[in-house]
């Protein structure tokens, strides 16, 4: 499969894109890189990343694995939603500026309603954070949001 930029297969923009690039990208995983730069989205006061970003640059490799499917079967790229995590564990309070992470996701569940549960990790010299992300991909993302909108609506 295809490793397409990055900005081409997840449904962020602008900085909301933590990601840099695919690294490599199969059936069921992918590799996405991250170099952590001081002064980006999310930083703390030293200019690192906090390990609870970790679970964000999981859950767009995520993204991007999805969005790399999509492109290669010429659809648009899907939306999806991060339900939450299970055994997040991270070696350190924050991923310094300047390190280099490489976040992998692979795909261990899927069923034909759209929910998913992949395997993680993100491993860089020195430290290592892991956790399984439940995630869910509406098959038609204007139904569900029409749905939600309805199930909100107070008469």
């Amino acid at each position: 499969m295809t490793p397409w930029p990055i900005a081409e297969v997840v449904p962020h923009a602008g900085e909301m894109i933590l990601l840099d690039r695919i690294e490599a990208v199969e059936d069921e995983r992918i590799v996405c890189t991250k170099t952590v730069q001081p002064g980006g989205l999310l930083q703390d006061a030293d200019g690192g990343l906090p390990a609870w970003a970790g679970v964000e640059l999981m859950a767009q490799a995520i993204a991007a694995w999805a969005g790399c499917r999509a492109r290669a079967q010429q659809q648009p790229v899907p939306l999806g939603f991060l339900l939450g995590t299970r055994h997040y564990a991270c070696s350190v309070d924050a991923f310094p500026a300047g390190a280099e992470l490489r976040v992998h996701a692979e795909r261990s569940f899927h069923d034909e309603q759209g929910m998913g549960v992949f395997h993680c990790r993100i491993d860089a010299p020195g430290m290592h954070a892991q956790a399984r992300l439940n995630v869910y991909r509406p098959p038609d993302a204007d139904t569900f949001f029409e749905q939600v909108a309805g199930a909100n609506t107070h008469d």
